[in-house]
């Protein structure tokens, strides 16, 4: 199952990543200096990776595991080891050693202002991951 918002959202999530490539391609072009032009491309390199980051957020449930894509980092939780899915909404889990987490959603967070329909499949998908959480409880 794979949670993902509308196409908008996403688009609207990669935005910064996209804005921050623009501004500093402007600056490369203009920098006097090799410096103030490394540095320049350096950063198109971090935008264009937050960019890419910021569209393919997601939650994919599969073999028993959920794989959450934020913008910096992926993470890999076992279905069992999840104790809730919060309002906020995050996924709180329990490692094998004992330890307590808690890991964000990025891509299902509803944001104030955001269009209505675009609400609704975030709730929409927040519920399926319910859902699917607690269908291995026995």
């Amino acid at each position: 199952m794979e949670l993902t918002p509308p196409a908008v959202s996403r688009v609207a999530n990669s935005s910064l990543g996209m804005l921050g490539v623009l501004g500093s391609t402007t600056y490369g072009l203009e920098a006097g200096g090799v410096s103030g032009r490394v540095g320049a491309g350096l950063a198109v390199l971090g935008f264009a990776w937050l960019a890419v980051r910021g569209y393919q957020l997601g939650v994919s449930c599969a073999s028993g595991q959920v794989t959450v894509r934020g913008f910096f980092r992926t993470r890999v939780i076992l279905r069992e080891a999840i104790t809730e899915v919060t309002a906020f909404p995050a996924l709180r889990w329990t490692s094998a050693g004992g330890r307590r987490h808690w890991t964000p959603m990025s891509a299902l967070m509803i944001a104030d202002g955001e269009w209505a329909g675009i609400s609704r499949s975030k709730r929409a998908d927040i519920a399926r991951l319910r859902r699917w959480v607690r269908g291995t409880r026995h």
